[in-house]
């Protein structure tokens, strides 16, 4: 059995844990969309933090230039940077998946506050671990970041990339999609912002990254035991830290249904 396939072995349960998790079965309306969003927010901006960590590691972004060490792996790593940091939205206009995420969530009516707040007051991965604390920020929320920046501050290549590679599990677009569509037939809400994101993001997930990043973790732990064992560990912690996001996500959208119903 390869390295690789160990890993995915070992974190199975887990990975089967997001994909079957009870959050999934809460969203059945707009407002509950709008809570998703509120949180996960927060996982689109670290998404990119880690993406940009790996692209100093293994590109070239100093002077004087010298060829990457893998230039198949950077390759990978610079498309991601130009499809996550520079696409275009459904007007044509260049914007990163964050900014179109943040159009999307003024469009369901959600907040955007806390979120750019914490991406506007820090400069550095340690103002960004300290704001983290100091913010006003739901448990669930604090502990995934904190978790993603002591990954990056570590500066770790291939820890950093099995938090990218392993560590998270994508929303379920398709649901979100049929609750935008019955929305739209029943109360004649459209969402063009919203739904062309999530079409966006499953058209991107179609393509070759997935076998890619598995050949980066590869090439960064080569016959390393112990680097293939930081990939595991840091990618069963990061789902640990996906999966108590999503407990907390689901909670809180209970709760607004809870309290709904005895108004």
């Amino acid at each position: 059995m390869s390295k690789i396939h160990y890993i995915e072995e070992q974190i199975s349960a887990l990975r089967e844990n997001l994909r079957n998790h009870e959050l999934y079965h809460h969203l059945s309306d707009v407002d509950d969309i709008k809570v998703f969003m509120e949180h996960h927010v927060f996982a689109v901006w670290d998404f990119m933090s880690l993406l940009k960590a790996l692209q100093q590691r293994l590109t070239c972004i100093s002077l004087p230039w010298k060829p990457a060490a893998n230039a198949k792996i950077a390759r990978f790593v610079n498309e991601i940077v130009l499809g996550e940091e520079t696409d275009l939205n459904e007007l044509g206009v260049p914007k990163s998946h964050f900014e179109m995420y943040l159009d999307a969530m003024a469009e369901v009516g959600a907040s955007t506050n806390e979120v750019l707040q914490l991406v506007q007051s820090a400069d550095t991965v340690e103002e960004v671990l300290e704001q983290i604390q100091s913010a006003g920020l739901k448990p669930g929320v604090k502990e995934f970041l904190a978790y993603t920046f002591t990954i990056i501050q570590s500066g770790q290549t291939h820890k950093i990339a099995a938090a990218f590679t392993f560590g998270r599990e994508d929303l379920i677009p398709d649901m979100f999609l049929a609750i935008i569509e019955h929305s739209k037939h029943e109360q004649n809400n459209t969402f063009p912002k919203l739904s062309y994101y999530l079409n966006r993001h499953i058209e991107l997930d179609g393509d070759e990254h997935g076998p890619l990043s598995l050949e980066m973790i590869s090439a960064l732990c080569g016959d390393d035991e112990g680097k293939w064992n930081d990939v595991l560990e840091v990618s069963i912690e990061a789902l640990e830290k996906r999966i108590n996001l999503w407990d907390e996500i689901s909670t809180q959208i209970k709760q607004n249904k809870s309290a709904l119903h005895f108004v």
